[in-house]
């Protein structure tokens, strides 16, 4: 100890001790690399666990500005907290891959990935080669792909009948925080995702629904509108309120004079040139509005702002407009309501404008806020989903449990297989590993079992999370499965009194949890294969 540090005083008389060699204490090697590296991805998917469930916790971070996100959402959860560690990066990585692929089943990923190492620590402990781990996992991961495929339902649904899309859709509302009205909130998804959906060749066009958030109201006050909802108002208050039959022409060119693109100094030395000029500027307005009155157009949309002398003669020839539309929005309106996007005055023709059924104003409650809906579009498949709340945070957390309910949907529109919830689909998959495992020689099989304990890991956390005994409940479900060969039963985390996920209605698409079991596979292997870290700029 003697050769490396020695003790020194500073000023003050105080002693610090001064460590030789520093620098190389940054790399770290062979099976330590693998354990801390193990150590820090447990201790994200710690994070997450208590997360899992229908009755698994919110978490609340706060950013460096102060601002609050509250949600349950694990890949928000991930995105949100900063993350230093290279290894747990990988981590956040997977949730957001999990999420831009299939949109649910974040956390269970992470949690399983978890478990899967921590599985994987005892064996290197053993003494058993990583890269035999490794491949273990990657066999015992086709095993159980293709026991999800065995115990898989297809669910038959068609525009009349989305029953089984709104059961699907409540599952994954089941851990939100707006579980209290999960009902309402699938049917919106629902209807919104058939709204927008192909079903002949079963695509989604998600860029056709819009979401929009107003603190304010109950939950219960979410709409969805067959149509757009810009969080606009008419630019003119005295400007009608209500337009029926619209032509409304889209506008990319400000309601200003044009002003030179050099630099430039205009000396006015009399009254007269003033007038001149005053007379130019006020030609200018006059000709756009013609212009637009012309056109045949009944509603301005303009993506810039306008002179208030522009808004003025714009309410007094009776021409209704909204003003500064972001670029996304106008895009969505064309869409829906057929019109071309015009960038001069001089491009503005009658076939150029969108036509649409009612354009309207509101307000909400007693506040100053108004919203402009656009409905009875020419296409109408463009939707928005309008969500209300009693604070910010609320109306955050609705919007993306929605956007989740949307995405489990769209995966089933995409492939109508399901399977059972409730830990129920894991149990089956670890089961049939298990026994798999028996018929494999050598080292293999204890990765290969090792595997099917991770599995069962996520079952345990539901039953913890629900304040259930988690060993004794997950070893009451497993005895049922095997006596009645029944790979529907689960954790009953609602307390309803049945095991039978099926007789619940608690559903989940199948090509989330092949892609779960995937995904964390893959995370895994990955990290098991790293024996050595080296940080740049500090080891020499």
């Amino acid at each position: 100890l003697f050769f490396t540090m020695s003790m020194v005083y500073d000023e003050y008389g105080r002693p610090f001790i001064i460590l030789k060699e520093q620098q190389a204490k940054a790399r770290v090697k062979g099976l330590e690399a693998q354990k801390s590296n193990i150590l820090a991805a447990k201790s994200v998917s710690s994070v997450l666990r208590t997360s899992l469930g229908p009755k698994g916790m919110d978490k609340m971070l706060v950013d460096p500005d102060g601002d609050v996100t509250i949600t349950n959402d694990g890949a928000t959860i991930l995105e949100r907290m900063e993350v230093k560690h290279q290894v747990a990066k990988l981590l956040v990585e997977l949730s957001q891959s999990q999420d831009n692929e299939i949109g649910d089943g974040t956390t269970g990923v992470v949690v399983l990935a978890g478990a899967l190492l921590s599985q994987a620590e005892k064996l290197l402990d053993r003494g058993i080669h990583p890269v035999r781990v490794a491949e273990g996992y990657e066999a015992a991961c086709q095993v159980a792909l293709e026991t999800l495929g065995k115990i898989g339902d297809t669910v038959e649904f068609t525009k009349d009948n989305t029953e089984p899309l709104v059961t699907t859709a409540e599952t994954t509302l089941n851990s939100k925080i707006i579980n209290v009205n999960r009902r309402k909130m699938a049917e919106i998804a629902v209807n919104a995702v058939l709204s927008v959906a192909d079903l002949d060749r079963k695509d989604v066009n998600f860029d056709m629904i819009k979401m929009e958030g107003k603190p304010g109201g109950r939950l219960e006050d979410t709409e969805l509108v067959q149509g757009i909802v810009l969080d606009k108002d008419m630019s003119h208050p005295q400007m009608p309120k209500t337009l029926k039959d619209v032509k409304c022409a889209l506008l990319t060119c400000p309601f200003e004079p044009p002003k030179p693109k050099t630099k430039h100094k205009l000396d006015i030395t009399s009254k007269e040139a003033y007038d001149k000029l005053y007379e130019h500027e006020q030609a200018y307005f006059t000709k756009m509005i013609e212009q637009v009155k012309a056109s045949g157009a009944t509603l301005v949309i303009c993506q810039w702002g306008f002179d208030d002398e522009a808004n003025h003669l714009l309410l007094q020839n009776k021409l209704p407009a909204i003003r500064w539309v972001g670029g996304v929005e106008l895009e969505l309106i064309a869409l829906a309501t057929g019109a071309r996007i015009i960038p001069r005055f001089s491009e503005l023709s009658a076939d150029k404008l969108g036509t649409c059924g009612q354009v309207r104003e509101i307000s909400f409650g007693t506040t100053k806020e108004k919203m402009v809906v656009i409905e009875e579009c020419k296409n109408s498949s463009a939707v928005t989903c309008v969500v209300r709340g009693g604070n910010k945070m609320i109306v955050d957390e609705a919007k993306r449990s929605l956007h989740d309910a949307m995405c489990v949907v769209r995966n089933l529109v995409k492939d109508n297989r399901v399977v059972y919830g409730g830990g129920s689909a894991e149990i089956a998959c670890s089961m049939a590993v298990s026994k798999h495992a028996d018929s494999v020689m050598g080292t293999d099989q204890y990765a290969i079992r090792a595997f099917a304990d991770a599995l069962d890991d996520i079952p345990l956390a539901l039953a913890e999370n629900c304040g259930l005994s988690p060993i004794e409940e997950l070893a009451n479900v497993k005895s049922k499965q095997l006596a009645e060969n029944n790979p529907f039963l689960g954790v009953d985390c609602n307390q309803s009194g049945t095991n039978n996920m099926k007789e619940q209605g608690v559903f989940e698409t199948l090509i989330g949890k092949q892609q779960q079991l995937l995904l964390a596979t893959q995370v895994v292997k990955m990290v098991l294969k790293i024996d050595d870290v080296i940080s740049m700029g500090q080891y020499q």
